[in-house]
C-alpha cells in the first residue's frame, strides 16, 4: 500500500516523530471531535434519564459549535500528544521489527496509549474500564491512520488541514445518520423508567443534606428535611423549601405532567405544597426525583432507597 514511502526529511521508524506528523495528528484529532461529541450526546440523551430537563444539553452543544474553530485545534494538539503520536511511534517500531502490513500496526497501536490513560482514569473516576479503553482507542485510530496517509501522500500542512476539515464534515454527517438509524432500529435502546408497584414504593427514601421520606403501606408518610414545592405566596421566590412533618402519599400515573409514574406527596401543615416525585433509575436501583424551578436550569433533587 506504500505506507513506508515517506519524504526524506522524515524518519522511517524510531522513538520520534516529525513536525508534519504533529500537524497531521492535530488536524484530524480535532476534526473527528464534532462527530464523536454528537455520537456521545445522542447516546447519553437517548439511553440516560434527563430527569425532565428541557434541552438535554443542546445549549452546551450549541456553545461548543460556536467556539469550535478555536477549540478544535487546541484539543487536536492535546489528543495528538496523548494518543496519536505515541500510536504512530509504536506502529512504526512494530512494522520495523515484526512482519505484516504497516496499516495493521497503525490500527492496533492506539490500544496501547488507550490502556495507558484508560486504566488510571477508570480507577480514579470509576469509569467502566472496557468502555473507557475502547473509546480512547477509537479516538486514536483515525488520526493515527491519517498520519500514515499524510506521510504516504506527502501532503503539505495546508493540504492536511483543509482535507481534515472536509473529513470532519463527512464524519459528522455519517455519525448523525448512523445514530438516527441505530435509534430507529433499536440498536440504541431508549431509556424507559421502571414501573414500581405501591409495595415497591413503600419504604424509606433518602437524599442529600439529610433528606428522608418514609412511605408507609397504609398511605401515611413522614418527611425529614425533605425538599418540597414552595408555598404559592412565597415572597422569597425559592425553587423549593425543606419540610419536616407527616402527611399522606399515593401513586400518581402522571407525576407533574412528566408522562411517567410517580408519587404524590401531601404534607400536613403550611410548609410547602403538594409535591410530585417522579420515578427514575432502574428496576434494581430505583429513584424518586423532582426538578424544582426552571426545567432548563432548575434544582434537581433525587431520593434513593435507604438500603442503597
Amino acid at each position: 500500500m506504500g505506507w513506508e514511502t515517506t519524504r526524506a526529511t522524515r524518519p522511517s521508524a524510531g522513538l520520534t516523530w516529525a513536525p508534519d506528523d504533529l500537524s497531521a495528528a492535530a488536524a484530524f484529532g480535532g476534526a473527528q471531535l464534532p462527530a464523536a461529541g454528537l455520537l456521545w450526546w445522542i447516546y447519553e440523551t437517548t439511553t440516560q434519564d434527563s430527569y425532565g430537563a428541557g434541552l438535554g444539553g443542546a445549549l452546551g452543544a450549541l456553545c461548543f459549535l460556536l467556539f469550535a474553530p478555536l477549540l478544535l485545534p487546541i484539543l487536536g494538539v492535546l489528543s495528538a500528544f496523548a494518543l496519536t503520536l505515541p500510536s504512530v511511534v509504536l506502529a512504526r517500531l512494530a512494522g520495523r521489527y515484526f512482519p505484516g502490513p504497516a496499516w495493521v500496526w497503525h490500527v492496533v497501536a492506539p490500544v496501547a496509549p488507550a490502556l495507558f490513560w484508560g486504566v488510571p482514569a477508570g480507577v480514579l473516576f470509576g469509569w467502566p474500564l472496557g468502555t473507557t479503553v475502547a473509546a480512547l482507542a477509537a479516538l486514536g485510530l483515525l488520526p493515527t491512520l491519517w498520519v500514515g496517509l499524510a506521510r504516504r501522500r506527502a501532503w503539505r500542512p495546508a493540504g492536511v488541514w483543509w482535507r481534515a476539515a472536509i473529513g470532519s464534515v463527512v464524519l459528522f454527517v455519517l455519525a448523525f445518520g448512523g445514530a438516527v438509524l441505530a435509534t430507529e432500529t433499536g440498536l440504541i435502546q431508549e431509556y424507559e423508567p421502571p414501573k414500581l408497584t405501591p409495595a415497591q414504593l413503600a419504604g424509606v427514601w433518602r437524599g442529600d443534606s439529610g433528606a428522608e421520606l418514609r412511605l408507609r403501606p397504609d398511605g401515611s408518610a413522614e418527611a425529614v428535611k425533605l425538599p418540597t414545592q414552595p408555598p404559592f405566596d412565597d415572597d422569597h421566590f425559592r425553587d423549593y423549601v425543606r419540610c419536616r412533618g407527616s402527611g399522606t402519599w399515593e401513586p400518581d400515573d402522571d407525576s407533574d405532567n412528566t408522562d411517567r409514574d410517580g408519587v404524590l406527596l401531601k404534607l400536613d401543615g403550611d410548609c410547602g405544597e403538594d409535591t410530585h416525585w417522579s420515578i427514575s433509575g432502574s428496576e434494581d436501583a430505583p429513584e424518586l426525583f423532582v426538578l424544582f424551578g426552571d426545567p432548563d436550569g432548575g434544582e434537581l433533587r433525587i431520593l434513593k432507597p435507604a438500603g442503597d
